[in-house]
């Protein structure tokens, strides 16, 4: 008689409903021990556009208006070589980049640590059109998840900034969950940087939110507009020395 699978070697149970919890369990306990190895002790997170052109791409882009944003782009790969190499020195690993591992500006984080040698992280995410990590994430620290909500939680849990590019929905996403759970004291208070003073400015009237009291005049400081990588890494500099 051929003995039956063991139930952690049975895929379809575990990819079935009744195993929710345990991929969740899972999704939370892969990256965290990884990251725990491979001795990541804090992250500085990029979010923004997987749209945004390289400036390789740029000139074959249809949509003028996207390749326009193509100098983030240039920013974003240049923080992450400032933050790279100060941070990563005599193989600590504090201040690695992490992104979600797709293209655009999120490519330009990765590819910025890889050119200054050092590790970077992607959190990918399954999608119905399927993105697939950029290749110049380090494979160690690579990791695909399938709820949103445990990607979210270690997006910030290692963070800390958060440094949010021109992007749509997910950006958006991403920027007003860090900003409720630093404004609600679920998390530490950190710097959260909008690149792109004017753009961000134009996107969402901060001022009128908060003359309307839909949020305090003091919620106003939990984010801070900045326009290029050195402006940036001084504004996150300037955060811990006064903190």
């Amino acid at each position: 008689m051929i003995s039956p699978p063991k139930a952690y070697e049975n895929i379809p149970f575990l990819n079935s409903p009744y195993c929710r919890p345990v991929r969740l369990q899972l999704e939370y306990l892969h990256p965290e021990v990884t990251m725990q190895e491979q001795g990541v002790k804090s992250t500085i997170v990029l979010f923004g556009s997987a749209r945004i052109p390289s400036p390789e791409a740029a000139e074959t882009t249809r949509n003028k208006n996207l390749a326009a944003l193509t100098p983030f782009y240039d920013e974003a790969r240049r923080l992450a070589q400032i933050v790279s190499t100060t941070c990563q020195t005599n193989h600590e690993c504090e201040y690695v980049i992490m992104t979600g591992g797709g293209g655009g500006i999120m490519e330009a984080g990765n590819r910025g640590a890889a050119e200054a040698g050092c590790k970077s992280i992607s959190l990918n995410i399954v999608l119905p059109h399927e993105q697939e990590a950029n290749p110049f994430v380090t494979p160690e620290l690579n990791f695909e998840f399938r709820y949103f909500s445990m990607r979210k939680m270690h997006f910030l849990l290692r963070a800390k900034a958060v440094c949010i590019f021109p992007g749509g929905f997910g950006t958006f996403d991403e920027l007003f969950e860090a900003l409720t759970l630093v404004q609600t004291g679920k998390i530490q208070p950190m710097p959260i940087l909008l690149f792109g003073t004017d753009h961000w400015k134009r996107i969402v009237d901060w001022e009128y939110m908060a003359e309307c009291g839909l949020i305090s005049q003091k919620d106003l400081d939990l984010f801070t507009f900045c326009d290029t990588a050195d402006e940036a890494w001084q504004r996150i500099n300037e955060f811990y020395e006064n903190n």
